[in-house]
Formats: structure tokens, C-alpha cells, sequence
């Protein structure tokens, strides 16, 4: 999910109560709900190396042991170096680790529901998975997530405010979250059986792959890709207007052919697959010889997509 998202989480989860479990508990919550995107700072070694680091180690098993560690020996020393000498209350450490786990924990779990999906066993396994629940940028999740912040904190400038009732809102909007996600889980598996008995019914071959994706700001669409012997099919499926996908072939396959199988041995397009899900070959000979290695789950114009690589072909 986006910044925005991990943020939000964590200002929620600091609201719903778990703040007052230590002095700087908002600020260990919402530093760790976003500390896996550490990573971002791939992106200054280009991005093709980024697709290829990120969602990685630091979105692991390892890591979720590793950052709570070390994000909780942080806020101690933020603690006794600076807000100990105003003679504010100290923090508690075990309670920060608690936070700090539990802050750091909503991050891959929430990576984990959209298409791009997170690689959970590194740094032991490079595989990846996807949950396919959530558009990466959803704003009804905001919404939830906003209001329930807003309207905790503005119950909380009132003294005479139970606190109970001032973490309502927040622990309300995580529920209403929590129920929509679930939602949206059922949802993709009902689509995904529905692409299943489609191609059960029209397809000649063996299906290796189906993405049923959330569309942008509409829970009721689905996108789907779907990869019959290597080539690729997509389609559309929304309810309440049909049941039954209607797939199309794209006309792009996910092994190079014979006038492109040479791009895949440079190591920029070796990084690019081992992130793509759905990688295709398109070969361009406007000027010099051109193949442009796209992922068909983001973009069937790969030409200047983020989500592809351009190789110019040498003779």
C-alpha cells in the first residue's frame, strides 16, 4: 500500500489506545508502520534496481525481527538524549517493542493485499506473493482511516471525555477497515473460481497464472490476466452487471522469441523478471533494433511505462 496508507494505520492504531502505553507510543507506531520502506532508497540506484530490491529483506521474516529491535534502541536513545532532559516521563522499552512490533507487523500485511505483492520469506526465498484484495492506493481505506483519527483526537481535547469513548472512533474505523478487506478478499476468491470455470469451459491449454485485480476507486470491478501455456488473456468482470468474465487474447506471450531471447541476458532485464508477474517482449525497430520487456499487469504500452525495461539490440 502507499505512505499514506501505512500512516494512517499507524496514527489509528496509536488513537485506538496503544499510545498511552508509553511515552512516544504515536510516534514508535508510526514510524513503524512505514520503516519497511526503507528500501525506497533503492530507487537512487535507478529503477529497475528498485523493482528488484524492493519488497524484499526489509519486508521479511528477518526484518520482522530485526527493525522492532532496532527501532526500539532508537526511541530509548531519542529518549534519554533529548526528552530526558525536560524531565518528561521515560519511555517504557518493553512497551515500545511491543509497539514498534506491532506497528512494523500492518506493513507487509498490508503489502501483501494488493497486486505488486511482497517476497514474506526473504532473504531465504525470492518468491512472491501477491493477495490481489486491495488497489494499491485505496481511498475508502483513507476515508475510514482519516475520520476515525480526526474524530478520536478531537474527543480527546475534552477532559471530561472517558477515555473509552475517546478511542472509539479509531478502533471503529480499524474494524470498518478490517470487515472491508474481508470484503474484498471474498470477493477476489468468488472472481477468481468464476475465471477458473470461464477457462475450464474456453480454454485449450493449462492455465499457469490468473490476477484478479482491483480497479482504482470502484470495489465492485476486477481486472483480470490471465496466462494459458504462456500466453497472456485479459478481461473485465464487475458486479452486479455479469458473472462471467469475458476473455480476450492480447497477442503477447511470456517467453522471448527467437529475435528477442537476447535482451534477457543483460543484467537490467535479469532484475526487471524477477519482479515482473506477467513479463512480455516487444520488439521495436524504429531507428536502432529496440525489445522493451513490459509486465502485462500494470501496462500493455510499455513503451516509457515504469513497469518495463528498453534494451537496444546490437548486431
Amino acid at each position: 500500500m502507499d505512505p499514506v496508507c501505512h500512516t494512517l494505520v499507524g496514527a489509528t492504531l496509536a488513537e485506538s489506545g496503544l499510545k498511552r502505553r508509553t511515552a512516544l507510543g504515536t510516534a514508535t507506531l508510526l514510524i513503524a508502520a512505514n520503516l519497511p520502506d526503507i528500501d525506497m532508497l533503492a530507487y537512487l540506484r535507478g529503477g529497475t534496481t528498485a523493482l528488484w530490491f524492493r519488497r524484499g529483506v526489509t519486508h521479511g521474516v528477518i526484518a520482522w525481527l530485526v527493525l522492532p529491535l532496532a527501532l526500539t534502541a532508537a526511541m530509548v536513545l531519542v529518549d534519554r538524549l533529548i526528552r530526558r532532559r525536560r524531565t518528561e516521563s521515560p519511555v517504557v522499552p518493553h512497551q515500545v517493542l511491543l509497539l514498534a512490533s506491532i506497528g512494523l507487523a500492518t506493513h507487509p500485511l498490508l503489502d501483501f493485499l494488493n497486486v505488486y505483492g511482497i517476497r514474506l520469506l526473504m532473504p531465504f526465498s525470492d518468491r512472491w506473493f501477491y493477495g490481489d484484495t486491495l488497489f494499491i492506493i485505496d481511498p475508502w481505506v483513507w476515508a475510514a482511516l482519516g475520520i476515525g483519527v480526526i474524530v478520536a483526537r478531537r474527543r480527546s481535547r475534552g477532559s471530561a471525555v472517558p477515555s473509552r469513548n475517546r478511542e472509539r472512533a479509531a478502533r471503529v474505523a480499524l474494524m470498518a477497515v478490517t470487515g472491508y478487506i474481508v470484503v474484498m478478499g471474498a470477493a477476489n476468491l468468488v472472481a477468481r473460481r468464476a475465471v477458473a470455470t470461464e477457462l475450464e469451459r474456453t480454454a485449450a491449454g493449462s492455465v499457469a497464472h490468473i490476477m484478479v485485480a482491483p480497479r482504482p476507486m470502484n470495489p465492485f470491478a476486477r481486472r483480470i490476466v490471465v496466462d494459458v501455456d504462456g500466453e497472456y488473456y485479459e478481461g473485465e468482470l464487475s458486479w452486479p452487471r455479469g458473472t462471467r468474465p469475458a476473455l480476450q487474447p492480447l497477442g503477447l506471450r511470456r517467453e522471448p522469441d527467437l529475435r528477442t531471447v537476447a535482451a534477457t541476458r543483460g543484467p537490467e532485464v535479469r532484475m526487471f523478471l524477477s519482479w515482473a508477474r506477467f513479463p512480455y517482449f516487444v520488439l521495436e525497430s524504429r531507428g536502432a533494433a529496440t525489445v522493451i520487456v513490459g509486465d502485462a499487469r500494470y501496462t500493455l504500452q510499455p513503451r516509457g511505462s515504469w513497469a518495463s525495461v528498453e534494451v537496444p539490440l546490437t548486431p
